[in-house]
């Protein structure tokens, strides 16, 4: 089971790699690295065992941040009507982003990110819709389409396995200026 002593800061190399891609069949190494990562979302989400452990809450983890640098990341996005069905609960296997809309999105509050400590401020401009290619755990090819919420985090964590940060996508000189027509997601 991963802790936050496990998780991967800001500062350590692996996270600014670009990921490998992951061979098939899979190794019994990489079904428990995903296997692991999910498990840490679940239990990040459960806010007693969280406490208990203290887990800061996530709703992505990609694989550089446990310190694997190879194409995989899990998504865990809560459904707030329903909290038995995620909205998303997958693992990316070698995902690629083959289309995305000209439709820019960015969470109100901002993003965050398990590996990073600091508090850094600003829009993160998104694509509102993206199309995901990826691998499953047969080795098949699939495509997800998302929007909204969902898509943002998954741009988030196929950012990790390209060696970008959240931050990196903030204006620097102005954190909170964003075009118009973005979505705002709350």
């Amino acid at each position: 089971m991963y802790l936050m002593k496990d998780i991967v800061r800001d500062g350590d190399p692996v996270l600014r790699k670009v990921s490998k891609e992951v061979t098939f069949p899979l190794s019994d190494k990489d079904k428990k690295l995903a296997d692991d990562m999910m498990e840490y979302l679940i239990n990040s989400q459960d806010e007693k065992f969280a406490e208990k452990h203290q887990l800061r809450a996530g709703v992505g983890l990609a694989a550089p941040q446990v310190g694997v640098s190879e194409m995989m990341a899990s998504v865990l996005v809560p459904n707030d009507d329903d909290p038995d069905k995620p909205l998303l609960k997958i693992t990316l296997i070698n995902p690629v982003i083959i289309r995305n809309s000209v439709q820019n999105a960015a969470l109100s509050e901002g993003e965050g990110c398990l590996s990073v400590d600091k508090d850094v401020t600003g829009f993160v401009p998104r694509s509102d819709r993206i199309t995901i290619k990826y691998d499953d755990f047969d080795g098949n090819s699939q495509t997800l389409r998302l929007r909204d919420y969902p898509a943002i985090v998954c741009q988030h964590e196929i950012d990790h396995l390209n060696g970008h940060l959240y931050y990196d996508k903030i204006n620097k000189e102005k954190p909170f200026d964003i075009d118009p027509s973005t979505v705002v997601i709350s």
